[in-house]
């Protein structure tokens, strides 16, 4: 009888202690396939966003999840997301547990979705009518590769010359007409320049500082950098060696070593030497206004399109994020809903008010004022002509051999036809591979 209790008293202690590992499994706040206990659906997004983006990420979640009762956000900070510093979405991606969401630089978009690390948005986007000719061309095309759509854009930029007024009206040249051609922009940099043997106290113009890339000068000129038909890079395009040549006669006639010392001396912030009075004329985005506002509240300035030779279709380019779904996801269906909230009209005026930057869709900036300011303005009107970087698997070494380029070709080290052939080379020699 004794033996009896005892085993049902051992029985007893085995079922309760299985019902607590059960309970406890049940409590947890989600399943594996997203479904909290609730019934909604938790959606991980990773983002790198702090201060007033972070502010402005917040809000955009908190919309949509009032929009969405039945999906919640989790959304996770991650430092260090971004051109090439991706490694930890990359492991996630790798063990088959990525987050549902992304926030994601499109410039890395073309070789994420080569190696098959992005989810192919094509037919989800074709399904929930979401079109190209909602967004700038150029934003959407950065966030496609190989036909196929890879990303919804966020955010974007542009670039075009700020001059300071005082320098145009003090040598005689006029504020109200900044110069259109590259030779108004070489004549009005020598007006500005000031040089004492081989210092200068104040230089008008270099065309390869700030925001002075090859990007930009070889569309200014006319130029192409890759044909996505052949998938081949043409930085020997002969637009964009002409370009090149420019840049390289600038720096024989100032001296590229007396440029460099003046370039090597200044600061940054207050002690930008746009912001110091000893730079007239520099390539830069629509961040700068905000550095001008911070440092130099009474700068007098105005910007104007990067010049082209014959003074007409002046363009620019344009960088930006976008969000993604990581491959092996596991709630896509709720993690489209997010993205399509996020790159649609009502997510990007919640995000772009807050975090001033400017939206993919060209309403949107009208709506927020950008285009009442008399310098934002111009930095959105030339959204809808501005190109973005080849959406390529090699683009940071695209990136990385121009600016090389560039670098030797100002020093003499090669003509800009030598140093563009071998670029072109190059990177096609690894986009074959």
């Amino acid at each position: 009888m004794k033996k009896k209790r005892k085993v049902g008293f051992l029985t007893l202690i085995l079922l309760m202690t299985f019902s607590l590992i059960i309970s406890g499994c049940s409590s947890n706040s989600s399943s594996s396939d997203g479904k909290e206990k609730d019934g909604k659906t938790t959606v991980t997004f990773w983002h790198s966003m702090t201060d007033v983006t972070g502010e402005a990420v917040d809000e955009v979640i908190k919309a949509f999840e009032e929009k969405h009762p039945d999906i919640k956000i989790n959304a996770v900070y991650t430092a260090n997301q971004g051109e090439g510093q991706n490694e930890k979405l990359l492991t996630a991606v790798s063990g088959g547990n990525p987050p549902d969401v992304a926030y994601f630089d499109r410039f890395e978009i073309g070789s994420w979705a080569a190696q098959g690390s992005l989810e192919d948005l094509t037919e989800l986007a074709e399904g929930s009518g979401v079109t190209k000719d909602m967004y700038y061309p150029f934003a959407w095309e950065e966030a496609s590769y190989e036909g196929k759509l890879y990303g919804l854009p966020t955010s974007t930029d542009s670039r075009l010359v700020y001059f300071n007024v005082d320098h145009f009206e003090e040598v005689g040249l006029d504020p109200n007409n900044p110069p259109k051609t590259i030779a108004e922009l070489e004549a009005a940099a020598e007006k500005l320049t000031i040089k004492e043997g081989s210092r200068f106290q104040r230089i008008g113009f270099i065309p390869w500082f700030g925001q002075g890339w090859l990007y930009g000068w070889g569309w200014a000129f006319g130029g192409e950098f890759f044909n996505p038909e052949t998938n081949t890079a043409t930085a020997n395009d002969s637009k964009v060696v002409e370009a090149l040549q420019w840049m390289t006669d600038y720096a024989q006639k100032y001296d590229v070593e007396d440029i460099a010392g003046f370039t090597d001396s200044q600061g940054t912030g207050a002690m930008d030497p746009f912001l110091t009075g000893q730079l007239s004329m520099k390539v830069s985005g629509p961040w700068e206004v905000s550095a001008i506002k911070k440092f130099k509240p009474d700068l007098n300035y105005g910007v104007f399109p990067m010049p082209t030779p014959t003074g007409e279709n002046h363009t620019t380019w344009s960088g930006g994020w976008s969000v993604v779904i990581p491959k092996g996801a596991k709630n896509k269906d709720a993690a489209w809903e997010f993205l399509k909230f996020f790159s649609g009209e009502e997510g990007q005026k919640i995000f772009s008010g807050i975090s001033r930057d400017f939206s993919v869709i060209d309403s949107v900036n009208e709506e927020l004022g950008y285009k009442e300011d008399p310098i934002l303005k111009e930095f959105v009107d030339i959204l809808p002509v501005s190109h973005h970087r080849p959406v390529m698997t090699q683009g940071s070494l695209y990136w990385n051999e121009l600016a090389s380029a560039v670098e030797n070709a100002t020093r003499g080290n090669g003509t800009p036809e030598e140093l563009l052939t071998k670029v072109t080379d190059k990177v096609n020699k690894e986009l074959n591979k």
